[in-house]
């Protein structure tokens, strides 16, 4: 069970967590109504493709879109891309909505909009309507993520 692997990768990395499950939900106010929480506090993962067979998983609050430009800027790139749900799945071994870095089938290289530092973040577990609640300074450390300005 996928959920099942992120908790179990958040217990090996000592990472204090809460579960919450709910019901299903069809938008971001949907979800923090759901999980008791303001939209800003949901952490979207996204993964990135930076070149064959390199992704990214990329941190964002729910209320804010992250920056292409912004992103591209940080990697020194000039192109960058999301990966179809067949190949996102492929790549993490979780489906879109239900995305984590952890427990991900592979551990790409994390990167926080640094406007998630210093908040509790609710975020993807792995498995639908199940979100797991965790300090966003502790998983930053733990990720050993790049924290930038990447969202507008």
């Amino acid at each position: 069970m996928s959920e099942q692997r992120a908790l179990n990768a958040l217990r090996e990395l000592g990472l204090e967590q809460t579960i919450t499950r709910h019901g299903p939900v069809n938008s971001l106010a949907e979800a923090a109504e759901a999980r008791g929480i303001a939209p800003a506090d949901i952490v979207k993962t996204l993964v990135v493709r930076r070149g064959e067979d390199d992704y990214l998983f990329v941190l964002v609050p729910g209320d804010r879109t992250f920056s292409w430009p912004k992103l591209r800027a940080l990697l020194g790139v000039h192109r960058l891309s999301m990966p179809d749900a067949a190949t996102a799945f492929d790549v993490t071994g979780y489906v879109r909505g239900t995305i984590t870095p952890f427990g991900a089938t592979h551990p790409w290289p994390v990167i926080a909009d640094s406007s998630i530092q210093g908040k509790r973040v609710s975020m993807g577990s792995g498995a639908p309507n199940v979100a797991i609640e965790l300090d966003a300074d502790a998983m930053i450390t733990v990720l050993n993520a790049t924290v930038a300005d990447i969202s507008d």
